[in-house]
């Protein structure tokens, strides 16, 4: 097995040093790429400083599916991982790489907090009669020829990449396992302020895009939005949050499912084959402003 690791980060150079050494003690053959942008916390130099990186590639767009897909353009490997900047891989995640692939074209494995326990089984749910195994976001690893015929990560989307690639690995009948051994900790992670418009928008667009317009995908999308629609209610309830923001999150989630309906559609039609990728890799060649390649020991910008 010839592994690449794709690492996207933006702003996150001192928790991506962390990542990188784990990943140097865990898999010191392996091909290592860091996808950087746009930061401005000095990240590129410390990269351009270590020994153990073979690929930097600064990207100027701030979407995490721009960046893996820069990432898996130029990986050379058979086998194509992507990790989180903020996680630590453990001592035995090639071997649960390995195991994986012996039943599966891609292998996902847990992603656990510095303090509690990994989740031992997997997520799945049936949609429209599919069954949909999720890859963790941020600890996935594909067969390289897998990810040509996904034609990558679908940059439309600026959250809910990961789930929409489990969609149409489905779609695709491609096997994923799950290696509880191919374990990350993730470490020190920011707490982000949700973006509801982009979760719904996100949400009604891959079903859309995956499945058409019917009532199964009506249904779970409006179940997401009855829920966090209540929980929001007893926060208000409870002197936690204001109505105002209460109905203002309510307006951005009706734009975002809108919006996300619309625009799944048009992808739909755009892409009928079985990867429905619209926005892939092989869409645009413009992604790097610059890449540092010491593989060949060449500068191009």
């Amino acid at each position: 097995m010839e592994l690449s690791v794709v690492v996207p980060t933006l702003n996150g150079r001192d928790r991506l040093g962390g990542c990188l050494d784990a990943l140097s003690r865990a898999a010191p053959d392996a091909e290592v790429i860091v996808v950087n942008g746009p930061s401005a916390d000095g990240t590129t130099g410390m990269v351009r400083d270590r020994d153990d990186v073979d690929v930097l590639v600064e990207v100027s767009a701030r979407m995490v599916t721009v960046a893996r897909n820069a990432g898996i353009e130029v990986a050379s490997g058979d086998v194509i991982a992507i990790v989180g900047y903020d996680v630590h891989v453990s001592p035995n995640w090639i071997a649960g790489i390995t195991a994986g692939f012996e039943n599966a074209s891609v292998v996902t494995g847990p992603v656990q907090k510095a303090d509690s326990e990994a989740r031992s089984s997997v997520e799945q749910r049936t949609i429209a009669g599919r069954s949909v195994t999720y890859v963790q976001t941020d600890n996935v690893a594909f067969e390289a020829d897998t990810l040509t015929g996904l034609d990558g990560y679908d940059e439309y989307l600026a959250t809910g990449g990961s789930r929409d690639i489990s969609h149409r690995l489905a779609g695709m009948s491609e096997s994923v396992a799950y290696e509880p051994s191919m374990c990350v900790t993730r470490i020190n992670s920011d707490g982000n302020d949700r973006d509801w418009g982009w979760k719904y928008r996100a949400l009604a667009y891959r079903l859309v895009k995956n499945y058409g317009i019917r009532p199964t995908v009506c249904r779970r999308t409006l179940s997401h939005a009855t829920s966090d629609s209540i929980a929001a209610a007893k926060d208000v309830a409870r002197g936690e949050g204001k109505p105002s923001a209460w109905f203002g999150t309510g307006r951005d989630v009706v734009v975002g499912m809108t919006t996300g309906f619309s625009d799944g559609l048009v992808a739909r039609a755009r892409d009928r084959s079985p990867s429905r990728n619209p926005h892939g890799i092989s869409k645009r060649a413009d992604r790097a402003v610059a890449r540092y390649d010491w593989r060949n020991m060449t500068n191009q910008e």
